[in-house]
């Protein structure tokens, strides 16, 4: 493999290029903390008045393009989009805050705006986005708008932050230097190691060089660069076109399905990554030994290839359905517990027997670490042992809840609860409470026949649970049983925030008209005389009891 890596300034590396992010890329997902580490990295040049290296950037040359009578040659970038984005964003806000009545900052304005935005249609802009549905980061190159009300993804809520801060650091440069010393020290002090290739295997085989040194690139990334590298390495080139085609709809679909959240795509490799590895196992690989075991399981051939990228999405797909059921996040906080239900989710049972299947897993996994108190290192090998059977060994739905019962052996619930079980339930136990007060409205409205109010509840689940766990006697009473979960209840998020230090007799009328069982309950009990004191709290807590030993015990 032969490089000729260039050392560019900013303004070399920008000039006669027009830059490509594929679909099948990350998309921005830079936050505040890269972004003030930028400003202060652009701040200590212009200080001290020395160069500053960047970063490396690594781009694949796909054609040349004529506008007007300029030549640019279109890159797509495999590493460094980040960096570039963020570069761009900051010369627009730049551009929108020189004097265009200055003789010198009005030609500077016009320079900028030519390399942002090329032609006369204002069309195509210096670098093009993936996953910019919205449009919010190409209309703020072309026009300056910070376009708020556009957001639909994270990654447009990134693009606008980023115009955002862009703009506060341009505005407050001024109190330093002149907007034209800001763009001479972009675009002449900072520069890059820039590789450009012009044939794609070399491109991936170069970016996995650069980031197995020591470079801050994801795991994840990583793998997909050896993956689409592996493609190149080892498949005929006359099926390498279809290959390459379904591998960057995989990657695609992945990313879009993970959004920004990084720590998703670690899990689901690391998931994924131990499920490939022949070594049934006791605990779940690391991203690093995950993406070996990946890469051993794609080997050679296109279709091993296509198949362990098509295994990673489907795993990235389950670990983003079971991080956004809200509901069950007080049983998925446990990873061991997680990788567990996604060996059931990934098993494809039919929908009533994945329901009996995880419900038994609920249940095993709040007796553990909820009533019993344990905390992660509990149970660590068991859990993962059977995730990795539950799907190795394809063990069928009786098996799997035999099993499972199994996990909760030596957490006798007349051990795990006594008489101090229920004093102090708020604070550390938010997600916990929110859970186990549902499940209780579940069993009321069972019992009663009455219908969940499904409408109230997607209010709570929506929102930060402290924001909806309702202190029957208010928490300024200063009573020793305030966070007792017998004084504890629901109620939707605005409906909380308004009674706040009510004494209950104040607040029972609420209560009784929220639509929630069990609050509606309280409600009624005050407003028929009941004086809520620390003999109601008890009784309450012991109500609550019986539905929990039903629920969690043997």
């Amino acid at each position: 493999m032969r490089l000729n890596p260039q050392h560019f300034t900013v303004a070399k590396l920008m000039q006669s290029r027009l830059f490509r992010i594929p679909d099948y890329q990350r998309a921005y997902s830079w936050q505040k903390r890269q972004r003030t580490d930028l400003f202060e990295d652009i701040r200590e040049v212009h200080r001290t008045g020395r160069d500053h290296f960047m970063a490396t950037v690594v781009g694949l040359a796909r054609d040349t393009r004529m506008i007007d009578a300029d030549e640019f040659g279109v890159v797509e970038l495999v590493d460094g989009q980040q960096r570039i984005t963020t570069l761009i964003i900051l010369i627009k806000a730049i551009e929108k805050a020189l004097d265009a009545a200055d003789q010198t900052e009005g030609k500077i304005s016009d320079d900028l705006r030519r390399l942002l935005v090329k032609g006369d249609d204002h069309n195509l802009v210096l670098l093009q986005t993936n996953h910019d549905s919205s449009d919010v980061f190409a209309s703020y190159v072309r026009d300056g708008n910070i376009r708020q009300d556009a957001i639909v993804t994270a990654a447009d809520e990134n693009v606008i932050d980023a115009a955002v801060e862009c703009e506060a650091f341009v505005a407050k440069w001024t109190e330093i230097g002149t907007l034209v010393e800001l763009v001479a020290t972009i675009r002449h002090k900072l520069s890059m190691i820039y590789h450009e290739l012009d044939d794609e295997g070399t491109v991936y085989r170069v970016f996995e060089v650069l980031n197995s040194r020591g470079l801050d690139v994801r795991w994840i990334d990583k793998t997909k660069s050896q993956l689409m590298a592996s493609i190149y390495e080892y498949v005929e080139k006359g099926s390498r076109a279809d290959g390459l085609h379904e591998m960057q709809t995989i990657w695609k679909d992945v990313y879009r399905r993970l959004g920004l959240d990084d720590d998703l795509g670690d899990e689901a490799l690391r998931f994924a990554g131990t499920w490939s590895d022949d070594a049934r196992p006791n605990r779940v690989l690391s991203e690093q030994d995950a993406s070996a075991a990946l890469l051993k399981a794609a080997g050679t051939k296109l279709a091993t290839i296509v198949k362990a990228a098509a295994w990673l999405k489907v795993v990235v797909a389950k670990v983003v359905d079971l991080h956004n059921d809200q509901r069950r996040a007080a049983v998925t906080r446990i990873g061991q517990a997680r990788f567990l239900a996604i060996a059931i989710m990934l098993r494809e049972f039919d929908e009533k027997t994945e329901a009996m299947l995880l419900g038994a897993w609920e249940r095993v996994t709040f007796r553990i670490f909820t009533l019993a108190g344990k905390d992660s290192r509990t149970k660590v090998g068991e859990y993962i042992r059977l995730g990795y059977d539950v799907l190795k060994n394809e063990m069928g739905a009786d098996e799997i809840l035999e099993a499972l019962g199994g996990l909760a052996e030596g957490f006798d619930i007349d051990d795990i609860i006594d008489e101090g079980t229920w004093d102090e339930w708020y604070g550390g136990y938010n997600e916990e409470v929110r859970y186990l007060l549902f499940r209780y409205e579940e069993h009321l409205a069972s019992t009663s026949g009455v219908k969940i109010n499904d409408s109230q509840w997607a209010k709570v689940w929506a929102a930060d649970p402290a924001k909806s766990i309702e202190h029957i006697m208010p928490q300024s009473s200063g009573k020793g049983y305030v966070h007792g979960l017998g004084n504890l209840t629901m109620l939707p998020p605005g409906v909380n925030s308004s009674l706040k230090d009510k004494p209950p007799e104040d607040k029972a009328l609420r209560y009784v008209e929220c639509g929630m069982n069990a609050t509606m309950a309280v409600g009624r009990e005050i407003e028929a005389g009941l004086k809520w004191n620390k003999e109601a709290v008890q009784d309450r807590a012991a109500k609550i009891e019986v539905f929990v030993r039903a629920e969690w015990g043997d």
